[in-house]
């Protein structure tokens, strides 16, 4: 049997239609049998971070985290939350391990335009195609209100070096005559042409169609499913999102909803059988999944030139104030204890060349000091005796014994974070102030993907399943907090 990988797997970061979490469809994929899966989401790539953690978890333990699972009701009973429980070699975390280390995972987007071109799923096939991609999606997120995006064929085609193109056909082909071409006079070799068998009524014809225009316009035929969801019994979840993102409800939805359960992950045997008539189109998978040499642990921490004095190095100017500003704070002499934290912490930032990261947190906490804009570092930066001494916290560790490691070490393989609030009144000049020296277009406000909390998520799900507002604000009020945790299975049946 010829290797199979979805390349055409949503998450729940396609919001309101992925019925999945990024973890469940990726172990899914590997307890079916697949050698790689690609995630790709609706004009974003929020969700690539989980999945890559997740399968970097699999490959380490060989377990799943503990979030994964959930009380299944009895004393000591646990259940698999999304995907398919393991049994057999399976449920061996040795077995896991070792097929982890083997699975592939690729990571892109699913992009969507406004121009009548039918959906593109954009796989980098290296660093300088994620490059590319994450600029693509900037510029669409850009022209658009908050939670929109708005791309065009030709903001694709403009520049598709190092990107791998997979067309997904809408259910009248017509537009495939005028995209394909274009596709393929700007990525020569990089374009494919999706096929799926949903059990529509007409699969084996429409198959027949595609591949006679993937012949026609010399282009392999690729076999995916389409999936929204790891597994079939999350039908009824994504028909609800469904409602919810268009306004209505399961009684009054008709043909808004997916005529069947079949757009979960199937086996790749499975897969095999459906493709039957066109094997090619399975073997392509393997064929595409070759070709793609990205992965997210090739993202490094790359932080941009901060300008110092003429003569300066970061790291030695990053020194210099350090000096300068424990002067200031230390008015009657630097004691002894300060002076070999601050000589410690500075080792450890030119260890890890984190020198330009403090002077740009640096620079703007001076704007505001100067500026009289009230602001205080808060959180782990608070363990540093650096930043103290910089004005960016106010932990004195003259009077503290402070963790450096709680906020920086060789260990946590990630840049710090120093969070800084600022008065809420003034805070617009601080940000005018960024966007001023660094320019608009090498400055942003970054935006978090948030998700349901209990209470929404019971208010949303029962106006989708038809009950009255009185009835879901009752429901929604037997639960504790704004914010909240999982909703338990017992509260749930009750």
């Amino acid at each position: 049997m010829s290797r199979y990988a979805e390349f055409a797997a949503a998450t729940n970061f396609s919001f309101l239609r992925g019925a999945s979490q990024p973890r469940d469809m990726v172990l899914t994929a590997l307890l079916l049998g697949h050698a790689g899966i690609g995630v790709a989401d609706r004009n974003t790539v929020s969700g690539v971070v989980r999945a890559f953690s997740a399968l970097e978890d699999l490959r380490r333990d060989g377990v799943v985290p503990p979030e994964k699972l959930r009380d299944g009701g009895g004393p000591g009973e646990f259940v698999w939350m999304e995907s398919p429980q393991p049994e057999g070699e399976a449920s061996d975390p040795a077995w896991l391990s070792k097929r982890a280390k083997n699975f592939k995972l690729v990571v892109g987007a699913r992009l969507v335009f406004v121009d009548q071109t039918p959906d593109i799923v954009v796989y980098p096939a290296n660093r300088d195609g994620w490059g590319r991609l994450t600029r693509l999606l900037t510029l669409g997120n850009g022209r658009a209100k908050k939670g929109d995006c708005i791309l065009r064929l030709d903001d694709l085609v403009a520049d598709t070096n190092d990107l791998l193109l997979v067309v997904m056909p809408e259910r009248r082909l017509a537009s495939l005559e005028r995209v394909l071409p274009e596709l393929t006079k700007a990525a020569p070799g990089a374009v494919w042409l999706a096929a799926s068998m949903l059990r529509r009524g007409d699969d084996r014809r429409r198959l027949a169609k595609l591949k006679a225009v993937a012949v026609a316009h010399r282009v392999s035929l690729l076999a995916v499913n389409d999936a929204l969801y790891a597994d079939p019994g999350q039908r009824d979840l994504q028909d609800v999102l469904t409602c919810i993102r268009e306004k209505t409800t399961i009684a009054e939805a008709g043909r808004r909803l997916e005529i069947n359960a079949e757009r979960h992950l199937k086996p790749a045997a499975e897969m095999t059988r459906l493709f039957r008539d066109c094997p090619e189109a399975i073997t392509e998978t393997g064929r595409l999944l070759d070709r793609i040499g990205f992965s997210l642990d090739q993202l490094k921490y790359e932080y941009p030139d901060e300008p110092v004095p003429k003569g300066w190095e970061p790291q030695a100017w990053l020194a210099e104030l350090t000096r300068r500003n424990a002067l200031v704070r230390y008015p009657k002499g630097l004691p002894a204890k300060v002076s070999k934290l601050l000589a410690d912490e500075l080792e450890l930032i030119a260890q890890l060349d984190y020198a330009r990261y403090f002077l740009t947190i640096h620079d703007i906490v001076r704007f505001a000091h100067e500026k009289d804009i009230l602001c205080q570092g808060r959180g782990s930066a608070a363990n540093s005796a650096v930043c103290f001494v910089l004005g960016v916290t106010a932990v004195d560790p003259a009077e503290h014994d402070l963790l450096f490691a709680r906020f920086i070490s060789t260990e946590r393989r990630e840049p710090p974070d120093i969070d800084v609030d600022f008065e809420h009144e003034r805070r617009e000049e601080v940000i005018q102030y960024i966007y001023a020296k660094y320019g608009r277009h090498r400055a942003g406000i970054a935006s978090t993907v948030i998700s349901y909390r209990p209470r929404s998520a019971i208010r949303d799900v029962g106006k989708a399943l038809g009950l009255s507002e009185d009835v879901t604000a009752r429901i929604a009020g037997t639960q504790w907090g704004s914010w909240g945790s999982d909703i338990q299975n017992a509260h749930i049946r009750q």
